[in-house]
Order: C-alpha cells, then sequence, then structure tokens
C-alpha cells in the first residue's frame, strides 16, 4: 500500500497510539482527495499519512488539504511538514526512511517544540523611486551605459540599506528566537519584506499586541500579520530532503516544508 505523508509528529500528543502498532485513524480529519488520514506509529514518532492512489490529482486543492492537515496536527503537536506530494510505495519505504532519519528527526522535534512561526509582510515605499529605472534604463553605449549601470547598482544599495535597516528594526522590537527574511521589489514600485519569526507558543497574545504598537509606530510602512502556523521555514533550515514526486516516491524522503504561502493552513 502507497501512503501519501503529512508530516512528522511525537507520539506522545496522541495518546490514542500508546496501544497500538499498527496505523490507526485519526478522528474527523481527511486528507487528500478526501482520504481517511492516519497516524502511523514509528518508535517515539507519529507519521501522519493517508492512503495514495496514484489517480490523486496533486493539483491545487490537494495543496490546500495537505496544509490544512499538517495545520490540524500542529494543534495537538509540534510537527515537521513533508513537502507537498511527497509518497512512500509501501510500509517498508516508509519505515526504513524514518529509521534512517530519526535522530535528526527527534532533534528537530525537540527544538522546535512549544514553538510557532509568525508572519510579517511590510510593504516599503521604495526610497529610490520606481520611475527613476524607467528614466534610466540600463541601454546605451559607452559613458552612457557605464553611467547608467552606477546608476542602477547604486540604487540597489540604497534599497538594500533600506531593507536592512526596517529589518532590523523589526528584530529588536519582536525579539524573535529566530526568523527568515526575505525582500524583493514589486511592480508599484514599493519593497516588499516577507519576514518569518520563530517564537515561543505561549508568546502568542503578546506578540500580537507588539504587532499593533510597531504598526501604529511605522506609518510609513504597510503591515501584514497572519499566523500562529507551524514553523514550515524553520523545518526547511534544518532539514536536508528533497522532494519526492508522487509518481517517482521509490527513495527515502525527508521532511522539508511544504511549498505553500502560510496562509492556506488557514483554509
Amino acid at each position: 500500500m502507497a501512503w501519501y505523508a503529512y508530516c512528522i509528529a511525537e507520539k506522545q500528543s496522541f495518546p490514542e497510539l500508546a496501544r497500538h502498532r499498527k496505523p490507526i485513524p485519526l478522528e474527523s480529519v481527511l486528507g487528500v482527495s478526501g482520504n481517511q488520514v492516519f497516524l502511523y506509529p514509528a518508535s517515539d514518532l507519529a507519521i501522519v499519512v493517508s492512503e495514495h492512489n496514484p489517480a490523486d490529482q496533486m493539483n491545487q486543492k490537494a495543496g490546500v488539504d495537505h496544509a490544512r492537515v499538517i495545520a490540524d496536527c500542529f494543534k495537538q503537536s509540534t510537527v515537521l511538514p513533508f513537502r507537498f506530494g511527497t509518497v512512500f510505495q509501501d510500509d517498508e519505504g516508509l519505515r526504513k526512511s524514518i529509521r534512517s532519519n530519526q535522530r535528526q528527526f527527534q532533534n528537530n522535534l525537540e527544538r522546535l517544540h512549544g514553538k510557532t512561526e509568525m508572519h510579517l509582510k511590510i510593504h516599503v515605499d521604495d526610497c529610490c523611486g520606481k520611475d527613476l529605472d524607467k528614466h534610466h534604463p540600463l541601454e546605451g553605449v559607452g559613458k552612457e551605459y557605464l553611467s547608467n549601470l552606477r546608476e542602477s547598482a547604486t540604487r540597489q544599495r540604497e534599497r538594500q540599506t533600506r531593507a536592512r535597516a526596517v529589518s532590523f528594526q523589526m528584530h529588536r522590537m519582536f525579539n524573535p528566537l529566530d526568523e527568515e527574511v526575505s525582500c524583493r521589489l514589486t511592480e508599484s514600485g514599493k519593497m516588499l519584506l516577507d519576514i518569518a519569526h520563530l517564537i515561543d507558543r505561549k508568546c502568542v497574545e503578546r506578540y500580537h499586541n507588539k504587532y499593533a504598537t510597531t504598526s501604529a509606530m511605522m506609518r510609513e510602512c504597510h503591515m501584514q500579520l497572519s499566523g500562529p502556523w507551524p514553523p514550515y521555514h524553520f523545518v526547511h533550515r534544518l532539514t536536508r530532503g528533497a522532494h519526492v514526486p508522487a509518481h517517482a516516491a521509490t527513495q527515502p524522503a525527508t521532511p522539508v516544508a511544504v511549498p505553500l504561502e502560510p496562509a492556506l493552513a488557514a483554509v
């Protein structure tokens, strides 16, 4: 039997597994294609899976279902999400993967125990001006080309400096346990900072209060907050596995962050 994998969880978080050595249904939870979700015991771990049919469609809806199952499990346990589309062809393939990576999985669960991820999106007006790039395209010859090239490099450095300043300010104000930051320039001429903060679950209310204060102070930025989520960004940092397509899952897979926007986990 092939198994579709959602995440690895802490076995102790599911008391119903104490007396079972075989997979048991996770009550009231349906996964990809409406399939029943099971808890698959493996030593001190619980692997969250559902039966897999090769005909199952790995589309956007399946991605939403994948993230929803992980979010449901996160309500009870620390989780290490598998990449969307990870399938084990049989019980032996699943057990072999867990055995060969068990120490790493347990260490990662311990590191992330009691932690959650908060996600900030910050839109910042481009201090260099979007229109400057239109008026000074990277074209021409000789001195004109070199001048445009230098101006473009200067604007890029200024944007990076602005992004670092905002990121540093967010770090200082929220003081997370860990963080992941990315930045890009949008078509509207604003910089978009994506910031994932790792915090203690018991501090979520305090984090929301800090967000309200910060957004009121930084009126030049448009801020959006979501969470708490499973620690997708930080699981990705801890794990080293590669995506295993559903049609070719013959090798053991290591769990990595699901490649979806965290907001999908709430759908």
